[in-house]
């Protein structure tokens, strides 16, 4: 059979009182800690499956519309940088080809949204139809297995 433990709170009030004044200045201004990291750029990460015998034509349409979008988009200072990851991919549903597109944070991202869209429309001369056209004619190529938001980690803390 277990014991009851009953404390009165006259004795719980008695121990409060005997906590020396210095533990009670440190409990009461926490000092966050030292992260060895801080959070630095977001990317946007898409993940595409090439269709059997069609990945050459994809790798064309993103050395020449997709890249052409990522420089305007880089020269406006929109995105801080863009890549192309490959990889073969290890199942028939698995992606191959990842696209990746870096910005400065997340807010910057959201507030620039139409900027972005105005800039990408221009530097390829698009219209809606054409915008439509483009996306159709790469879904005879490719598989968008999905996309990613992510933060990069800084491995070192942040300067003060």
């Amino acid at each position: 059979m277990m014991k009851k433990i009953s404390i009165s709170i006259a004795t719980l009030l008695a121990c409060v009182v005997f906590i020396p004044k210095v533990a009670l200045a440190q409990a009461s201004t926490p000092t966050p800690p030292v992260r060895p990291f801080h959070d630095g750029p977001v990317w946007i990460l898409t993940f595409v499956h090439t269709k059997p015998g069609l990945s050459l034509k994809y790798m064309e349409f993103l050395a020449s519309e997709w890249k052409k979008e990522q420089d305007a988009l880089k020269k406006a200072g929109l995105i801080l940088d863009y890549k192309v990851i490959g990889t073969e991919a290890h199942n028939p549903n698995d992606w191959d080809v990842m696209l990746m597109t870096e910005f400065k944070d997340l807010a910057t991202m959201e507030a620039n949204e139409d900027k972005l869209e105005a800039v990408a429309m221009q530097a390829l001369d698009l219209n809606d139809q054409k915008l439509i056209q483009g996306y159709q004619e790469r879904a005879s190529w490719r598989e968008i297995i999905g996309d990613r938001l992510a933060r990069e980690i800084i491995l070192e803390p942040k300067a003060k």
